[in-house]
């Protein structure tokens, strides 16, 4: 099939309105499904006036302030330390290659999905976990696992750890990538320079010269990771208390109820945690007005130094303490897995023994197949439709403006809670039975955001000369666009595409709703097993899960070697 120029270049203009269609019409769909429900409108449960049953419902269930506050109080927390965390290690770390190696290893842990890591985090700080057998009973004097409810302690302390070390490594990704775009890197750098040639301190130049600079490419990542914690699922269903939980916890339960009655209740809590996740955004927005406000005598002052080798000993002190937790939890897991008998305070177990991979090795090819179906067709669409939409940038010389780069990343804005409950309400009001792409459909919504900031960097930083040369050889513009750019962006390419399929193998929450329960991945398993069957299965359904995305990293990163090596 020969494709003619004239419509190639009508697909690529085309192709951001279908981008931002393919998200903004679900969420939208999504979110008037909601509504209905909320306000009494439910006509499959012979429910067919409007009213405030649902809210009354919900207001009348006990603990409902405990729920909201639980949820804003961890996800704002658990966001504020990872920021404090990002800007302490930025700044110390600032142009020099520890921070270069602290992105490789920090970049590995953000493909962990989150129910992974929530259990892992559970094996460690369990009152029988690894922690407390490295320190007993030569320290902690116990010889038997300590009366202490962690996790899913009342306070939301197990739910911030968790979300604070998910959260960390991607806001220092994104602030390392801004860091890295031309126009930032020069700004910053000269800023920077010459805060230390006029005697300022390190950490004090980097907060007074660079951050106010650095902070706006921030933000909407940090607004991403806000609308997402405050909405979690798998984190504090794993970590969280259970009475009452989290409000998106809760909203939750009650869809799943087998009292289809409690799905207006439900809606009607969705609807209250899109206005919980504005609450937590304005809250932030208003620390940033305070900050900016009040801190503005504190960065003119020409004061250079604010203890800069304390800020610099309590950096070294974290990172190493968040480093070494990774590594224990990752080390705990590996234990577990193969564990046999393992009796409280011994740090190591009697014997080890393979059993458990047989047992879950033999249940295990269906949900990896699944898994990697789901993620590998989410993929593909999204690395289609987001090369075509950053070719018409190109084609058009104008990047998205900011209503369309907000579409683009409006489902990370919005609770998944919400709109995801409104899209099975209007897939059952049609009368949609496909389960798997309506599974595709969850994930893309995730998936696509993410490729799509990956992959933009890259596209637009690309040189257009060798295209400008081409065609004016007379290569057709869909040649230029297979033949020149496609081979110079694979290796972004080929990133973007293992990104895109560990955001996929994380999402349990679309493939829950979406599939109805007939789709099973190694996440929603996960979940399932960690909410009450063997600890040590639950560590080899974590591990495999870990490797998958880990798997996809490390095919990105050797294939281009293989191609272009005979070419070097």
């Amino acid at each position: 099939m020969i494709i003619q120029p004239s419509f190639f270049t009508r697909w690529v203009s085309l192709s951001p309105r279908i981008l931002i269609s393919l998200l903004l019409v679900p969420v939208a769909a999504g979110l008037l499904g909601l509504i209905l429900p909320a306000f009494g409108w439910l006509p499959a449960l012979g429910e067919n006036t409007i009213n405030l049953r649902g809210f009354a419902a919900f207001f009348h269930t006990p603990g409902w302030t405990n729920m909201l506050g639980l949820s804003f109080f961890t996800s704002f927390i658990s966001t504020l330390f990872a920021v404090i965390l990002s800007i302490l290690i930025l700044g110390n770390y600032f142009n020099s290659r520890l921070l270069g190696h602290i992105q490789r290893i920090l970049g590995p842990i953000l493909v962990i999905p989150h129910a992974a890591a929530a259990i892992a985090i559970g094996f460690l700080i369990a009152p029988s976990g690894l922690i407390m057998r490295l320190f007993s009973p030569w320290l902690s004097g116990a010889e038997l696992p300590p009366d202490v409810l962690l996790p899913n302690d009342p306070y939301g302390l197990s739910i911030i750890l968790g979300l604070t070390l998910k959260e960390l490594p991607f806001i220092l990704l994104m602030a390392l990538a801004a860091m890295q775009q031309n126009e930032i890197k020069q700004l910053i750098n000269r800023q920077y320079k010459m805060a230390l040639s006029l005697g300022y301190y390190p950490f004090t130049a980097f907060c007074k010269a660079v951050l106010p600079s650095l902070y706006p490419f921030m933000r909407l990542p940090i607004y991403a990771i806000l609308a997402y914690s405050s909405a979690s699922i798998e984190i504090p269903l794993i970590l969280g208390p259970n009475s009452p939980p989290t409000l998106a916890v809760a909203v939750m339960q009650w869809f799943n109820d087998v009292d289809l009655s409690l799905r207006i209740k439900a809606s009607a809590g969705a609807l209250i945690q899109i206005a919980l996740t504005l609450s937590v955004l304005l809250t932030w927005r208003l620390l940033e007005q305070c900050v900016k406000r009040f801190g503005f005598s504190t960065f003119t002052n020409g004061r250079r130094q604010y203890g800069d080798l304390c800020w610099k000993i309590l950096t070294h002190t974290t990172t190493f303490l968040v480093l070494f937790f990774i590594v224990l939890a990752l080390l705990g897991l590996v234990l577990w897995s193969f564990a046999g008998f393992w009796p409280f305070p011994n740090a190591y177990p009697d014997q080890l023994v393979s059993l458990h991979w047989n047992s879950a090795l033999q249940q295990l090819p269906q949900t990896i197949t699944n898994t990697v179906l789901v993620g590998i067709t989410a993929t593909a669409i999204a690395l289609f439709f987001t090369l075509f939409a950053l070719e018409a940038e190109q084609q058009h010389q104008t990047q998205l403006g900011s209503a369309a780069s907000l579409m683009v990343y409006l489902p990370l804005l919005v609770p998944n809670v919400a709109f995801l409950f409104g899209i099975v309400w209007v897939k059952e009001l049609l009368g949609v039975k496909a389960v798997f792409s309506a599974v595709v459909l969850g994930h893309l919504l995730f998936v696509m955001p993410y490729m799509f900031l990956s992959l933009a960097i890259s596209y637009r930083k690309l040189d257009l000369r060798y295209a400008k040369v081409a065609a004016s050889l007379g290569c057709s513009p869909f040649k230029v666009f297979y033949a020149v750019k496609l081979p110079q962006l694979l290796p972004p390419m080929l990133f973007s595409c293992a990104l895109g399929l560990a955001v996929s193998f994380g999402q349990y929450l679309p493939t829950l709703l979406l599939g109805g329960g007939r789709i099973n991945t190694l996440t929603t398993e996960a979940v399932a097993i960690a909410s009450g069957a063997s600890r040590r299965l639950s560590a080899v359904y974590v591990i495999i899960q870990i490797l998958l995305p880990v798997v996809g990293f490390i095919l990105a990163w050797l294939i281009p070697k293989l191609i272009f090596r005979p070419r070097q």
